[in-house]
């Protein structure tokens, strides 16, 4: 008769739960790393009486706070999705740098590839101002000698070839929480489609108040991590369980798209919230 001591029972059972505690942290580990790296593309259509049949169908993608990430040797991944949308134009809005790993020649060979495949239009984030005066200086002026247009508190006219056209409004970060945007839109046509660039979300009411249709922002990273049937859990400038994470909102007759953006920044893991391009094509109502 063969008796099991009961030292040798527990090391077995130890050992189970190490094998099984092991093959656990190896399935998170590629979860995360998964989460963290594969790029969802967030298709939105906007509809508006304020275009004709020259705008209707045209799209513009979104990309925010890409944090110095790299999808793939010179972003190669993420600038294969931005052609495959086949963009009117390209918005970016903020935090394309990191301050805490500044990698300017990174950001800045994004938007080269980014200007190839459609016209770019740049709005600052709070990270960008975070950098020092050198870097600054060196994004700013390397993005305009790539042919990226920036829109620092500035109001630009988007023109088809049909003559059809849009405002296309860029809020500086450190301008969103004051009069800018009411100066800027004072003068500008209210039957003609305004769409505003801004970094962070947690403005709407100001933002529809100035009177824009549509609102391109990022800033929330989704919330960080998406608890299922709750939504985003934090983010910056909003705190705990935050109101702008993700989607679409409307207040009064502004529409805003919150983009989940692409990289990380302090919280360097992103759960059920996978990188976002956002596209939205306009159609006439």
């Amino acid at each position: 008769m063969y008796i099991v001591h009961e030292e040798e029972g527990i090391g077995k059972m130890k050992g189970k739960k190490i094998v099984i505690l092991f093959i656990i942290s190896i399935l998170i580990f590629i979860f995360c790393v998964w989460q963290n790296n594969d790029i969802v593309t967030s298709n939105y259509i906007y509809k508006t009486a304020k275009i004709s049949d020259a705008l209707n169908g045209y799209k513009i993608a979104q990309i925010s706070d890409l944090h110095n990430k790299e999808f793939g040797k010179n972003n190669k991944n993420l600038l294969g999705i931005l052609e495959e949308g086949e963009p009117d134009i390209i918005v970016i809005t903020g935090d394309v740098v990191d301050d805490s790993r500044t990698d300017i020649e990174a950001a800045l060979e994004f938007v080269k590839g980014a200007v190839e495949i459609a016209p770019v239009y740049y709005v600052t984030g709070n990270q960008e101002y975070w950098l020092s005066r050198d870097d600054w200086d060196k994004l700013m002026q390397g993005m305009e000698e790539r042919g990226v247009t920036l829109l620092d508190n500035e109001t630009v006219s988007i023109e088809t070839e049909n003559n059809e056209s849009f405002y296309l409004i860029g809020l500086g970060d450190k301008s969103l929480s004051n009069n800018t945007l009411a100066t800027l839109c004072a003068g500008l046509d209210p039957q003609k489609l305004q769409i505003l660039l801004a970094h962070e979300p947690q403005y709407i009411e100001k933002y529809s108040k100035a009177g824009v249709d549509f609102v391109f922002a990022g800033h929330a990273h989704g919330g960080q991590f998406r608890l299922p049937f709750v939504g985003g859990f934090f983010a910056p400038d909003q705190g705990f369980f935050p109101k702008y994470t993700a989607g679409t909102y409307l207040i009064n007759n502004t529409t805003m798209v919150v983009s989940r953006g692409l990289g990380n920044s302090k919280i360097p893991v992103r759960i059920f919230n996978r990188p976002d391009v956002a596209i939205v094509v306009l159609q006439k109502r």
